[in-house]
């Protein structure tokens, strides 16, 4: 962080000074309205959209089938248009005062007489307010969706160094690998000397990769296969697996038992209430400020890695469940199971790999 000058300084005291009177602007902020008195309060009706927002993002939706899916149920905006723009459910999700916080001078006035506001680059101090008012989205949601938001930037980097993006057009669309070349499977509509199937195939044999792949080509039905005979061999065999899931959770543990952020919220606080005083005696505070920021991040650092420890305990305990309560093996492919379940399919010349989020591996002659 770059040390702060004399017109941030001042900004600073009238931030300080405004921090514990705080009003955040409701209009067009979807999910909130505001009492008699001014104060920030729930919508029932618009926090349930807010809801629906995360949970179908965290499903795999993509902004633009989210944006979609708002539109077909007549469902308005914030701003009461119903036009859903992607941009908007990007806002949605990146948006920290649904967990109660406010983040100050995300914009600031370059004009005060024609009353003009840029977004702030940093070239004004911000200040981040937490707990200002009630959520809507419990904190370890919010987390996991930034981490989601992250993971879908660049899903996988080709070994000839092109980046793929995020699809969500299909359960397998993906995580479906070939283990010579590294590259991702492709869904095609195929037409056989006039027989018609779906099949999937490796990129490097539909665009010029400059790699040499030797991927065969594999029906689509014969995935469904691959993934039904996986999880009826956990079925099948339920001691032996539960024990291997008990030792991830332990070993999920033991990796994340350096996880803390005792003592940081009190620095922060000593660190806080010093700024506050030295800015109010007109002190020179830039190193103050520092720390708090490193702090900051320490913080929210600790706090990724908590959530994503609790999520993949969530996953084995759910799946210990699966396998334990299942009275029989399946036998009808289900994709609400990939996407619950599987993590990555690696494609070998005789067998398949599936690899499931818990972190199991299951190999299967195919």
């Amino acid at each position: 962080m770059q040390s702060l000058n004399s017109e941030s300084r001042r900004t600073v005291e009238l931030v300080l000074t405004a921090m514990s009177r705080l009003q955040v602007n409701h209009n067009r902020f979807l999910g909130y309205t505001k009492d008699e008195e001014g104060n920030l309060v729930i919508d029932p009706e618009q926090a349930k959209v807010v809801k629906r927002i995360y949970r179908e993002y965290l499903e795999g939706y993509s902004m633009d089938k989210i944006a979609a899916g708002l539109e077909a149920d007549g469902i308005l905006t914030g701003a009461g248009k119903p036009r859903w723009h992607t941009s908007t459910i990007n806002k949605i999700l990146r948006n920290e005062k649904y967990i109660g916080d406010a983040l100050l001078q995300k914009t600031y006035t370059t004009d005060f007489l024609n009353k003009t506001r840029v977004k702030n680059t940093g070239i004004v101090p911000q200040y981040y307010v937490e707990g200002n008012h009630e959520a809507i989205i419990p904190k370890e949601i919010y987390m996991r969706v930034q981490e989601e938001l992250v993971r879908r930037r660049v899903v996988k980097t080709s070994a000839n160094g092109k980046k793929r993006s995020y699809s969500c057009n299909h359960c397998f669309s993906q995580i479906i690998i070939y283990g010579d070349c590294g590259e991702m499977f492709r869904r095609i509509h195929w037409n056989n000397r006039g027989c018609k199937s779906i099949v999937w195939r490796c990129i490097s044999k539909l665009e010029p990769t400059g790699l040499e792949c030797h991927a065969r080509t594999i029906n689509e039905l014969d995935l469904q296969e691959i993934v039904l005979t996986a999880l009826n061999e956990l079925l099948g065999d339920k001691s032996k697996y539960q024990k291997q899931l008990q030792q991830n959770i332990a070993s999920v543990i033991r990796a994340s038992a350096a996880i803390t952020t005792d003592g940081i919220d009190e620095k922060l606080m000593e660190l806080q209430q010093e700024l506050v005083k030295k800015a109010n005696n007109k002190e020179a505070y830039d190193e103050i400020a520092d720390q708090i920021f490193a702090l900051r991040e320490k913080r929210q650092q600790a706090s990724m890695d908590t959530v994503q420890r609790d999520e993949q305990l969530q996953r084995i305990t759910e799946l210990q469940d699966f396998i334990k309560d299942q009275p029989s093996d399946l036998t009808v492919f289900d994709e609400a199971l990939v996407k619950r379940w599987l993590k990555q399919i690696t494609i070998w010349p005789t067998h398949c790999i599936v690899e499931l989020k818990s972190g199991l591996k299951v190999d299967v002659e195919r």
